[in-house]
């Protein structure tokens, strides 16, 4: 009778494993594809689990979430997968978002270390958090990258577009909704001085009537913000006008996050909460 071939720390048939998803160009996969290809590389089904376990030991695969592995850089002739690939594994949808398209855009020097995605639903994998503090609710960890998770409801979900980073296809917030993100949650875009160098940055290239309408989709705070900073870059015209014409109750903090502290500006209806602005 024939014996089972078993996976050890000497058999190649994992790697070959590897391989053939490089070849195949899935740098993420299940294990449920994993046993689909495992009989062209003569890995019996009973053990795909045991070669995927001796992978992960290796560090040729990394877990990313339940049943889906990601290649690791650590594999031979194979190309690793992006952290970029990794999000949109995680989640559906999701788009790369905030501090990271900002980079991704160049709209930015600085290289944050998590990498922001904007996504609708609250996954299984979201749970699976960095720590139990009011802060880490929303991070989750694969491999050596951090993803922060910010979930908004279905239709504020817009303003992405396909991009790609060597051979890996993502999704990201396009400019004009990465810097209105940049003026709802600033401490996700490093701070309110970085999203106005962002701003300064793209100026030229500002499509000024996509970011009003996305501006006047989000949130009337959203649309103030954006009037008072395309003021500041010394921009004028109908857009602006249609920014001021929003209704609003009452004055809204320009960055969202400061102190409550500061001068009005009646025009856009903010308390201009800036760093050594004078309380008047």
């Amino acid at each position: 009778m024939e014996l089972p071939t078993r996976v050890t720390k000497r058999s190649p048939t994992g790697v070959e494993l590897i391989r053939r998803l490089g070849a195949e160009g899935e740098t993420i996969f299940s294990i449920d594809r994993a046993r689909e290809l495992a009989p062209a590389v003569g890995l019996k089904d009973a053990y795909v689990a045991e070669a995927l376990h001796h992978l992960r030991r290796t560090g040729w695969i990394i877990p990313i979430k339940r049943g889906v592995y990601a290649v690791s850089p650590m594999a031979p002739r194979v190309t690793a997968v992006h952290e970029y690939e990794v999000a949109m594994a995680l989640v559906e949808p999701a788009a790369i978002s905030h501090w990271s398209a900002m980079h991704n855009h160049g709209l930015t020097e600085q290289i944050p270390r998590t990498v922001f995605v904007l996504t609708t639903i609250e996954s299984p994998v979201l749970t699976n958090a960095a720590g139990s503090s009011p802060e880490s609710r929303g991070l989750y960890r694969a491999g050596s990258a951090t993803y922060r998770f910010i979930r908004v409801k279905p239709d504020r979900y817009f303003g992405t577009l396909t991009a790609w980073v060597g051979e890996a296809r993502f999704t990201v917030t396009d400019p004009e909704r990465t810097l209105l993100d940049g003026l709802s949650r600033p401490w996700y875009c490093g701070d309110f001085g970085e999203v106005m160098n962002a701003f300064a940055t793209r100026k030229d290239q500002l499509d000024l009537g996509r970011i009003t309408d996305y501006a006047l989709k989000l949130d009337m705070a959203t649309a103030k913000r954006l009037g008072w900073v395309l003021e500041k870059l010394g921009i004028s015209g109908s857009e602006l006008s249609r920014l001021e014409d929003v209704p609003i109750k009452s004055v809204r903090r320009l960055v969202a996050n400061g102190p409550d502290r500061g001068p009005y500006d009646r025009r856009w209806m903010l308390r201009i909460n800036l760093p050594g602005a004078s309380p008047r």
